[in-house]
């Protein structure tokens, strides 16, 4: 923002983002809100030229005890909602021949942690993801980079 980009945050909500941005609502477990998201900034910017997947939630318990519908439900906000995301702004990307993508992931996706069987995989997912991205893109001006910070004192670990 102080450097004249233009920055645009997203939120299920549609709340209010940090000064200076302009935000978006967005439910990235939704392909056509990720859609409609998107053309609501393009038509106000023009093509995304920088992507930073931080969407997550968590749903944790031990494994034994974990529903199948806990473990979907995070996959499907923290990796599947990655994947949707990174593949709509890939459309941008290809007229620009230019992109850049930043995936949040987590220690937790290299270490593991009880009760994370789900979190863990979603975020060890992103790696996989990137480095596909990565062979995938490259060569037409596309990266992908990973970012996996350790515990951070937010509103979602509070819980």
């Amino acid at each position: 923002m102080a450097a004249g980009d233009n920055v645009v945050v997203t939120s299920r909500s549609g709340d209010d983002g940090p000064d200076g941005a302009f935000t978006v609502q967005a439910d990235v477990t939704d392909s056509a809100s990720v859609d409609a998201a998107f053309k609501q900034i393009e038509e106000k910017y023009g093509p995304v030229e920088v992507l930073v997947a931080n969407a997550g939630v968590t749903k944790d318990t031990l494994l034994l005890r974990m529903k199948e519908a806990d473990f979907q439900d995070v996959i499907d906000t923290n990796l599947t909602g990655a994947f949707r995301v990174v593949q709509r702004a890939t459309k941008g990307f290809m007229r620009l021949k230019k992109g850049r993508i930043v995936l949040i992931s987590s220690v937790v996706g290299f270490t593991g942690a009880p009760g994370q069987v789900n979190y863990a995989s979603s975020k060890a997912g992103m790696v996989g993801m990137a480095r596909a991205i990565t062979r995938e893109l490259g060569a037409r001006g596309v990266t992908a980079n990973v970012v996996a910070p350790g515990y951070i004192d937010t509103a979602m670990t509070d819980a």
